[in-house]
């Protein structure tokens, strides 16, 4: 059976990107000495906030994204073995824009 996530309100569910454990020189680093990833890409948005009349705002980022979070933000949930994070939109530093 297969679990989807609706985020509520202004979050969103973000599967963080893993980097490939090297270093620039070459080195590979163990599980335990890499920091947490601070790169996702959003899987689930929410449709946003109301505003005092009502009125929903809709978030800036959409599905597919790739954001830039801060380390320890959001919360942190396993879903079908995957880790993922629900965090709210205010909590996303940037969109990252491929050229």
């Amino acid at each position: 059976m297969s679990v989807t996530l609706r985020p509520l309100g202004n979050r969103v569910v973000i599967k963080p990107i893993e980097d490939e454990g090297k270093t620039s020189g070459g080195i590979f680093l163990p599980d335990n000495a890499k920091e947490k990833p601070q790169k996702g890409a959003v899987l689930a948005v929410g449709p946003g906030e109301r505003d005092e009349s009502g009125k929903r705002i809709p978030l800036d980022v959409a599905e597919g994204d790739t954001v830039l979070f801060a380390k320890y933000s959001g919360t942190e949930v396993k879903l079908d073995g995957e880790k993922l994070l629900i965090m709210r939109e205010s909590d996303l530093l940037a969109i990252v824009a491929e050229s």
